[in-house]
């Protein structure tokens, strides 16, 4: 893998009996981008994050991230990355507090180093007086940061975001992103999956999968030039209206 390449993707491609939901995709993330991977319900692109987290065999191909290959060193993967999905990052029946030290011990944070990062994600995220309230508790979007905390509380290479704003408000969103900013400013590389156009304009590239293959790779800026449109919205749809397959 190339120095300032965190991912480096080569013919990766999944199989299920005889229905290929990706299929021979090859593509790199540098270090420090932030990286939108777009496609339509049924894409493969979820297929496709599971394989580059280590958690699922590809049939094919392969692929190095964080400097583990997939294959052959899987838990080496799962140690230098962060994951959040929309559908479960917290536990909700447990503290603010209690998330974050059970999270660092999954990532195996030295315990001398937990007690003070704690203390400071929970002053930067403003809710240190929050710290013993249980998590079903707090709004959608303080879930959600607090969420994308404990995904990087380890400082990992990359963070696998998949569809991380869903369901909050506009405003929530946006200090999402300025959480992902600051992420990167520290040199964290993120891969992020969204349903919302919007947030594509704040990738330094983006991929758009089709019917399990990349039908689109390049800057948002170049991917308009391209397709002759105003927004990002109408890349998606130019790109994805030829799709065969959908869930």
């Amino acid at each position: 893998m190339a120095n300032d390449n965190v991912i480096e993707a080569v013919g990766l491609t999944k199989r299920f009996g005889t229905f290929t939901a990706v299929d021979h995709i090859s593509f790199s993330v540098g270090r420090g981008e932030i990286f939108g991977f777009l496609g339509a319900n049924g894409a493969g692109k979820t297929t496709a994050m599971r394989m580059l987290c280590g958690l699922s065999r590809p049939t094919e191909g392969g692929a190095i991230v964080a400097g583990c290959n997939i294959v052959s060193q899987p838990e080496g993967v799962k140690r230098n990355i962060g994951y959040m999905s929309q559908r479960f990052s917290l536990y909700e029946d447990l503290s603010v507090k209690e998330n974050i030290r059970l999270f660092a011990g999954i990532y195996r944070v030295k315990e001398r180093e937990i007690a003070p990062r704690t203390e400071t994600v929970l002053k930067r995220l403003g809710i240190y007086d929050e710290r013993d309230t249980q998590v079903k508790r707090l709004p959608l979007g303080w879930k959600q940061k607090l969420a994308f905390s404990v995904a990087i509380f380890h400082e990992p290479k990359i963070v696998f975001l998949d569809e991380p704003t869903g369901g909050v408000d506009p405003v929530a969103r946006r200090q999402f992103w300025e959480m992902i900013y600051e992420a990167v400013e520290r040199g964290i590389t993120v891969f992020v999956t969204t349903h919302y156009m919007d947030e594509a304009e704040y990738c330094d590239r983006v991929s758009i999968m089709v019917d399990g293959r990349i039908g689109a790779l390049d800057t948002p800026g170049n991917l308009k030039w391209l397709y002759g449109a105003e927004t990002m919205d109408e890349v998606f749809f130019r790109i994805a209206r030829g799709a065969k397959r959908g869930e």
